[in-house]
């Protein structure tokens, strides 16, 4: 399968794991799993009930989450960022890697203890 690398333009940065591209875009990071930042509706106590047993908990440490949210922007204005999009999720969002002169962002997220594999 061959696969489609597109350079892309990011206008916004959610928090770790989810920008928004200059075209309006919504992406989430594959195959990782940032904190939440403040105000998430993940850590609403309905939800983060709900999510408990879960394959993947709320993680609601909000001061790691702002962290984690500045090292993505950081890591991603070090260069011209590619796009390899792999899916939609439930919320219609692109499921897509992110890297930087080949560095993968999720991958340098993890290596900072700024997110998790997603489980």
């Amino acid at each position: 399968m061959p696969i489609a690398l597109a350079i892309a333009c990011i206008a916004s940065i959610h928090d770790g794991d989810t920008v928004r591209l200059c075209d309006g875009e919504r992406v989430r990071l594959v195959d990782i799993d940032a904190p939440e930042v403040a105000g998430s509706p993940r850590c609403q106590s309905a939800q983060r009930k709900r999510l408990a047993t879960s394959r993947n908990p709320s993680w609601c440490d909000y001061a790691l989450g702002t962290q984690s949210r500045n090292a993505l922007q950081t890591f991603l204005t070090t260069g011209t960022v590619k796009i390899n999009r792999r899916a939609k999720d439930r919320y219609g969002r692109t499921l897509a890697k992110l890297s930087v002169n080949g560095h993968d962002a999720g991958k340098y997220l993890i290596s900072l203890g700024l997110a998790r594999p997603w489980r």
